[in-house]
């Protein structure tokens, strides 16, 4: 779901919150289901920059990591791309154990209009990477990390 500055999305996952929560806070873990390369720090206040794609990097802070609950950073590009400059968005995903497994919401906020529809496309694909990799499966690789690959703008 998009609104004008935010973008919502839900996943049910066949894994426990600690498990799921490990893919938002162990580098090897966020890079086998999104992104290139990248640098971490996975504490509150800690930066990252990561290339989310062929295109593109990502770079902000972390504003919390609450274990196996919550997940929060800022979001922006460092070429600006997008219309979404370094820490002009927050990503917030949350974890709630659901029977065996977790449901997982994240919101993209603060978004600019005609930047909400690619951010709901790109993390579609990233999250359904995300419920292979948890579930313990093996997404294979990314068509968005190769240099001609048509990424959503």
């Amino acid at each position: 779901m998009t609104t004008t500055d935010q973008v919502v999305l839900e996943r049910r996952i066949a894994a426990r919150p600690q498990t799921v929560f490990s893919f938002f806070t162990d580098r090897e873990k966020w890079l086998s289901w999104m992104g290139r390369d990248g640098e971490f720090s996975f504490t509150p206040g800690g930066a990252y920059r990561t290339g989310v794609n062929a295109h593109c990097d990502a770079v902000g802070q972390f504003l919390a990591v609450d274990p196996y609950h919550r997940v929060v950073f800022t979001w922006g590009y460092e070429d600006g791309a997008k219309s979404v400059p370094p820490g002009a968005s927050t990503v917030e995903v949350t974890l709630a154990p659901d029977g065996e497994g977790t449901l997982l919401t994240l919101f993209h906020r603060d978004l600019p209009t005609e930047a909400c529809a690619p951010h709901f496309e790109g993390w579609t694909h990233y999250l359904d990477r995300l419920v292979e990799r948890a579930e313990g499966g093996d997404p294979g690789p990314d068509k968005w990390l190769e240099p001609h690959a048509s990424v959503p703008h």
